[in-house]
């Protein structure tokens, strides 16, 4: 699609840098689609959407994340009492006052054996303060230190099952894709209509004005032959003011039409993007006749139900909303995921609040099941196939008026076609009516204001024809509009 949107914008340019040269309606088109904003943004949408579809395929993969923190307390995290701190780091003192408290019990109680036994008494402080070293160490070993501390960890998500919510996600951004692509589609045909509406005005005005230009040098001629007879006294100064009202007529017809040729012009100019104020001239301005349309009701419309970008828009609106059901259920389903990390901090957890980094890992599954929720699931899931259902009506509803289009496309298409066949059958007469009145008014046996009645009688005529072609014209983009097939 960026592809062929690209070589339009360079058609474009390159149309627009020879406008010189008379334009058709197919480069009016390719201009209107290269310069038109709203074309532009559309196209944005679908990469938004395509985009949007990719991240969407994400959800099915695992999910790294890195995280890491540091943090400074005011104190750090003690293990021990100072109570505790305390009683340990005095256990020698302690022991020293109970074994000497011992030694004098049994010296009161056996003379002799405290003979044996008082070389060791020396011996008792020194091992109370052995004890009360081994004590405070002890305590300064389960000092942790953790007033500064550091964290990091690595972890890997991988869902296992999450209800059905991730596989209805990247169903509704590829029909969300499609669908941009489809209303881009649509926009195009609607621009090309808009802009073919716009060219076939601007040859229709083109030819009025061609038209209007013959009238008014057919009425001055008459206005002259009667001034002439009026001078050899064979008509009258009432025959003549008759004429010279006619004249004046078709001068304010002609520049009727030269402002509406200027503002049609302009409306064409904005919709090609083009100076409003640019002289353009298109291919077509001197067109004669044009060939009949032929066309089947049946196949158009069968056509236009395989075609129609809105019923596409529709249908993918249709299969949105169904996944949106299946959403809303995944919801309230069962979710399973598997879990993997690798921590490390400072001070080690693993080696007795050591001041280095060391980490471990850790593997693990999560299940979540929703117990109660007071019919909150049903409820959601209820709404969304409501909202499900109302887009199947309207799909349903827009193909029967798409039906209902298309085959008054195809009845105006053949009432164009028999105007136009009318419109040249009237023209033929009108032209007859026209040379007859001529001669007898050269001959003299017939009266000015029947000569002024059949000149009145071609331009109606000839304005007929011209607006008959036009509708044809019109008629078959309308139908190629209808069909889908608008390109």
């Amino acid at each position: 699609m960026k592809t062929i949107f690209g070589f339009i914008l360079l058609i474009g340019s390159y149309l627009e840098t020879s406008a010189q040269s008379p334009l058709s309606l197919d480069s009016c088109r390719a201009m209107a689609l290269s310069n038109n904003k709203e074309l532009r943004i559309s196209a944005e949408k679908i990469s938004k959407a395509h985009y949007d579809q990719k991240a969407a395929f994400t959800h099915f993969l695992p999910k790294i994340a890195a995280m890491g923190t540091y943090m400074r307390t005011e104190k750090e995290i003690s293990l021990l009492s100072e109570d505790q701190k305390n009683t340990i780091g005095h256990i020698g003192t302690a022991a020293q006052g109970s074994i000497q408290e011992t030694f004098r019990q049994l010296i009161a109680a056996n003379p002799a054996m405290g003979q044996l036994l008082e070389p060791l008494a020396p011996l008792i402080p020194g091992i109370g303060n052995a004890l009360n070293g081994v004590g405070q160490g002890l305590v300064d070993a389960l000092h942790t230190d953790t007033r500064n501390m550091y964290a990091g960890a690595i972890t890997l998500t991988q869902p296992i099952f999450m209800g059905g919510k991730i596989v209805a996600y990247n169903k509704i951004t590829r029909y969300a894709e499609k669908l941009a692509e489809s209303q881009h589609a649509t926009g195009m045909q609607e621009l090309i209509l808009s802009t073919d509406k716009a060219y076939w005005q601007v040859i229709s005005l083109a030819n009025k004005k061609k038209l209007a230009e013959s009238f008014l040098q057919l009425v001055r001629q008459l206005d002259s032959d009667v001034e002439k007879m009026i001078t050899e006294g064979v008509a009258t100064k009432a025959d003549g003011l008759s004429v010279k009202v006619k004249v004046n007529e078709a001068e304010m017809t002609l520049t009727q039409v030269e402002n509406g040729l200027s503002l049609s012009k302009m409306v064409l100019c904005q919709l090609c993007g083009l100076p409003l104020d640019k002289d353009i001239t298109l291919k077509d301005e001197d067109m004669e006749d044009l060939s009949m349309p032929d066309t089947g009701t049946t196949s158009n419309v069968a056509t236009a139900l395989a075609h129609r970008e809105e019923l596409r828009s529709l249908d993918l609106a249709s299969k949105i909303y169904d996944q949106k059901v299946n959403i809303a259920r995944a919801e309230f389903l069962p979710t399973v995921a598997l879990t993997a990390n690798y921590m490390v901090t400072n001070p080690s957890l693993v080696n007795g609040f050591e001041r280095k980094f060391r980490g471990m890992w850790a593997v693990g599954a999560m299940l979540q099941i929703p117990i109660w929720n007071w019919g909150e699931g049903m409820y959601k899931v209820k709404a969304a196939k409501a909202e499900a259902n109302i887009a199947r009506y309207q799909l349903a509803d827009v193909k029967e008026k798409v039906e209902l289009q298309v085959t008054q496309a195809n009845y105006k298409v053949n009432e164009a076609a028999k105007r136009l066949s009318m419109a040249g059958k009237n023209m033929e007469k009108a032209e007859e009516n026209l040379r007859y009145a001529k001669l007898g008014f050269t001959e003299g046996i017939i009266p000015t204001s029947n000569v002024l009645e059949a000149q009145t009688a071609w331009l109606s005529a000839q304005s007929d024809k011209i607006d008959a072609q036009i509708d044809v014209k019109l008629a078959e983009v309308y139908l190629r509009k209808a069909t889908g097939l608008l390109k």
